[in-house]
């Protein structure tokens, strides 16, 4: 059965509880909120810096590609002295 009036004993306690429920309640959401903007602004951090990566790279390709190769055969003439020991030259003569 259900009963239709409210116990008599135990109100002055109840209304304490929900009070200190109230405030756990609004703590615990203002907690949450603080939470969520710190998330919200790790998560802007990180696209800048991905941003900014992806720029610094592709400026380094573009510096790459637009290099001029130097027209060099890449063999160096070298000398025997005997041994272990050789001498290159030809390599300070390039410009």
């Amino acid at each position: 059965m259900v009963r239709n009036e409210a116990p008599k004993y135990g109100s002055a306690f109840r209304s304490i509880a929900m009070l200190g429920g109230a405030l756990a309640t609004a703590a615990a959401v203002a907690i949450g909120a603080v939470l969520a903007v710190f998330a919200a602004a790790t998560v802007v951090v990180i696209a800048v810096m991905s941003s900014a990566l992806l720029g610094l790279a592709g400026l380094a390709q573009r510096a790459r590609r637009t290099a001029s190769p130097k027209a060099e055969d890449g063999v160096l003439e070298a000398r025997n002295l005997g041994g272990h020991h050789w001498v290159a030259y030809g390599w300070n003569d390039r410009p």
